[in-house]
């Protein structure tokens, strides 16, 4: 092959793959003006934790806004975080499209399988927060409340609208991605840069590991911090035995 033909299919790979970008920014962009319709209502659901956690405390509760334009930029991030959380796999899939035909029968055999677990270790680790992460933090930061016996004034949390869902927002992510370590180890072992002894070697280094990324990935306070670091080293447990998995499986392929 000549440098001609390799400069074209190199033009061509590129041209393709501006393509499915393309395609998966305008399907992004479609469902964000969808998304941005029922705003309130996705609104409405990511508050629910907080609805529920104060619901039964005697106090009359609400969100507040102090700028004129937070509310609306707060629908505008809620629209764009749920279109972003939706077309995702979309995205995953244009990209598979991209490197599928490039690939050997096995090797996509290998990879297809990570594609499909990507979504669903973020969306527990997002379920992870939702229903219990944001209820026991929420009712550990009003605990320190006070009625103003001995702080002459009372303290009362008023959380603003645009702090509260950002917060969320960001645990969402935070969980999400974290929860992505079983492929990252997983795909490690598969090109030979990690083995299950490796990993069972440098599990104390990898506990210290966890609990620093905890502490930076979440708020300071010990309910997320501990509520991350705790999936995340039962999954790292069990990324250990996905990766002794497919060793044995190498070893079984390279006897046969």
């Amino acid at each position: 092959m000549n440098h001609d033909e390799n400069e074209g299919g190199f033009v061509s790979h590129l041209a393709e793959l501006r393509k499915r970008l393309i395609h998966s920014f305008i399907f992004l962009i479609i469902f964000f003006i969808g998304c941005y319709f029922f705003a309130e209502h996705l609104y409405g659901f990511l508050v629910e934790p907080y609805a529920q956690a104060v619901k039964d405390d005697g106090t009359d509760r609400r969100l507040i806004f102090t700028a004129l334009q937070e509310t609306f930029l707060t629908y505008l991030k809620v629209s764009f975080f749920t279109a972003f959380f939706v077309t995702c796999p979309f995205i995953l899939m244009q990209i598979w499209k991209f490197i599928a035909p490039g690939l050997y029968k096995h090797e996509k055999i290998a990879i297809l399988p990570y594609l499909v677990l990507t979504p669903i270790l973020f969306l527990l680790g997002g379920m992870l927060v939702y229903y219990l992460i944001m209820p026991l933090a929420i009712k550990f930061f009003l605990s320190f409340e006070s009625s103003g016996l001995s702080t002459n004034l009372p303290i009362q949390l008023e959380a603003k609208v645009n702090e509260y869902l950002s917060l969320v927002m960001k645990l969402i992510f935070a969980f999400g991605i974290s929860f992505q370590l079983p492929v990252v180890l997983s795909l490690l072992a598969r090109v030979g840069l990690v083995d299950s002894d490796f990993l069972k070697k440098r599990r104390k280094y990898v506990v210290v590991i966890i609990f620093a990324a905890a502490a930076l990935l979440t708020p300071p306070d010990p309910i997320t911090q501990i509520g991350l670091a705790i999936p995340l080293l039962i999954l790292y447990e069990l990324s250990i035995f996905s990766v002794k998995f497919i060793e044995n499986k190498n070893l079984k392929n390279s006897d046969a």
